[in-house]
């Protein structure tokens, strides 16, 4: 019996709306990272894109434990010397929560060309409204 393989071209992909208000930031980012990767079908392939789109609304409204708002830190560079930037979570929060969100997701997929393509399926919103309300996403429980 031969090893069944997903193809590119066969793969249903589903929307999945996220309310992330009241979640803790990290534990969303896992949920969301299994359905963007696609472990949540029998037919997970690690090699193809089998993953769904994933819609987080409310992203302003997630919870950091402890002193994370005030201890954790976002770096972005330039590859200049002296370019060095640093931001903290509520600082970023008050400037794009969508990016934290994105953020937190990104560092528990892949680091290649199909993680980089993962990312894409992520879409995170400030508010309750999103555009994507022609895609009929479904609610999706988190656990």
């Amino acid at each position: 019996m031969k090893t069944w393989n997903a193809k590119p071209g066969e793969v249903e992909k589903t929307w999945y709306l996220v309310d992330a208000t009241d979640q803790t930031l990290g534990r969303l980012a896992t949920q969301v990272a299994r359905v963007l990767r696609g472990k949540h079908k029998p037919n997970f392939t690690p090699h193809v894109d089998t993953g769904d789109f994933v819609v987080v609304i409310n992203s302003e409204k997630v919870k950091l434990s402890g002193n994370k708002w005030v201890e954790k830190n976002y770096y972005s560079r330039s590859r200049f010397f002296g370019s060095l930037k640093s931001i903290n979570a509520q600082q970023l929060n008050a400037k794009d929560p969508a990016e934290m969100v994105r953020n937190a997701v990104s560092g528990m997929l892949p680091k290649t060309k199909l993680g980089r393509q993962m990312i894409t399926k992520l879409k995170a919103y400030k508010g309750g409204e999103h555009p994507h309300s022609a895609q009929k996403p479904e609610a999706m429980q988190l656990i």
